[in-house]
């Protein structure tokens, strides 16, 4: 509690709650209900995709103005930052005084400035003890490929961290593919079919946004949104395809939003610094600092250890931080040994599934049995 803070209002999903005047007074909540919201999944005051122009910027400030409202923390992606430091930008240009934080908050990992993003090493942790779970299953009934779609429109974090999931050199994921980098079928099925005739099995994580050579997504259905097109089937698509041109039986899994919303798989290191953030934010405008994000700053230092650090607004509005060239591999299907240093601490151990020691019986302790009995 901060005695400059006299009032505390949660909009009803995001800028659409701020429009409509649509709020719930956060400090009539019981502690035991903010407690226990913080480990639910998804938001608990909804959120928006809601795109604002020039009028509705506006609005929001004739909607400050009417409450009195002079710290605005708003939390999200690159988006929700774009919205923050246009919002900003018109509250200092009407002279109004208002302190304006973003919050990170993304499972695509994808903010410009920041080491990393809350959401993204619980959802990280989820695909990743997915694939190992699917990887098991490949192995006890071989003879067939396993098409994981994951999330990820046009970055390649989340894929990345199903590398997680491998403690031998031949468990899931077999192949790895990035949206950054465009996917030739012909590639895609090459790479399937040398995995295949060496394992008998092959498990592939690939993007939910991966389009092929010429921007396509492979004949998948698409469906069209506020952030663009997306395949709605891509996994499926990818399969049938295994199937029609190598010939080999295939399936296609698709977690999809339980992979954002699954409180089973929280990351302790993302939950801690989400409200780390939080706090950050808060801390921040006391001191008056306005048009920044809260940003997650590691220490060199060989254990993980992070700090928490400001940035403009406009350094991460709208932009997005595509998966490192340099932590693929060559052949684009795999990641280096330095993403799995970086993922790791915040995602935390997955621990591996224990298989049985190859101690084949004799023939002759077979026979001594059978006479014997």
């Amino acid at each position: 509690m901060h005695p400059e803070i006299t009032a505390l209002y949660g909009a009803r999903f995001g800028i659409a709650g701020i429009l409509s005047e649509d709020f719930i007074d956060l400090y009539r909540q019981p502690e035991a209900t903010l407690k226990a919201v913080a480990r639910t999944p998804s938001s608990a005051l909804g959120t928006s995709r809601r795109e604002v122009g020039a009028a509705e910027l506006a609005q929001a400030l004739d909607v400050f103005r009417a409450h009195g409202i002079r710290y605005f923390f708003y939390n999200g992606g690159n988006g929700s930052m774009g919205t923050a430091h246009q919002i900003q930008a018109i509250a200092s240009a009407a002279g109004y005084d208002l302190q304006v934080i973003g919050i990170p908050k993304t499972i695509d990992n994808d903010l410009l400035e920041t080491d990393h993003t809350p959401g993204y090493a619980s959802t990280a942790r989820f695909f990743a003890s997915a694939v190992r779970d699917i990887g098991a299953d490949n192995r006890a009934l071989p003879g067939q490929v396993e098409v994981i779609e994951i999330l990820g429109r046009n970055v390649g974090w989340l894929a990345a961290a199903t590398s997680l999931a491998r403690a031998e050199p031949d468990d899931a994921p077999h192949l790895i593919y990035f949206p950054e980098q465009r996917l030739p079928l012909d590639r895609l099925l090459s790479d399937i079919e040398r995995i295949f005739r060496r394992l008998n099995r092959c498990v592939v994580a690939v993007c939910e946004g991966q389009l092929d050579e010429n921007g396509e997504p492979f004949g998948a259905d698409v469906r069209s949104g506020s952030r663009g097109s997306l395949a709605m089937n891509l996994a499926h698509r990818l399969a049938l395809l295994v199937m029609e041109r190598l010939k080999i039986r295939a399936r296609s899994e698709k977690p999809g939003l339980l992979g954002r919303a699954c409180t089973a798989c929280i990351s302790d290191v993302d939950w801690k610094e989400a409200r780390r953030c939080g706090n950050a934010a808060v801390s921040a405008a006391i001191r008056g600092e306005t048009g920044k994000m809260v940003t997650l700053l590691r220490d060199s230092g060989a254990e993980y250890t992070m700090e928490t650090g400001l940035i403009g607004l406009d350094r991460v509005a709208f932009l997005e931080r595509p998966f490192p060239a340099e932590w693929r591999n060559q052949d684009g299907n795999d990641v280096l040994p330095q993403f799995r240093d970086y993922a790791a601490p915040l995602v935390g151990t997955i621990e591996r599934h224990r298989m049985l020691v190859d101690a084949p019986v004799s023939k002759s302790l077979n026979i001594l049995h059978t006479e014997e009995s």
